[in-house]
């Protein structure tokens, strides 16, 4: 069984795609009840026969999905991928995405009803 944390509490845990990882979730989530409303992220293990050429085996790996369904799809990616993204969010490159006040007002209301 895997875990899940938000930096504050941690909860058992189970992404049935990607058993026994430790997943994280930002501290802005409740998970007290857990409130399923977020992206997750795990050190994923290391690739082996990734069908990329681009990734050799022993490559790191991060795994990222969605907390709302344990039985979503679950994405990995090389650390190095993941770096690049995160750089590009702390740039500002990706705030056109982000949600609006009203989006993040709703959302907070969905889960309390």
């Amino acid at each position: 069984m895997g875990t899940i944390t938000n930096g504050i509490t941690t909860k058992a845990h189970e992404q049935t795609a990607a058993p026994g990882l430790d997943w994280r979730k930002s501290s802005r989530t409740d998970l007290d009840p857990i409130l399923k409303d977020c992206v997750i992220v795990a050190a994923a293990p290391a690739a082996q026969g990734h069908p990329s050429p681009h990734v050799p085996d022993g490559t790191r790996m991060i795994a990222l999905s969605d907390d709302k369904d344990p039985g979503s799809p679950v994405l990995y990616f090389t650390r190095a991928e993941i770096s690049k993204f995160f750089d590009g969010v702390q740039a500002g490159e990706l705030d056109e995405f982000r949600a609006t006040a009203e989006e993040l007002e709703a959302a907070s209301a969905a889960a309390v009803a």
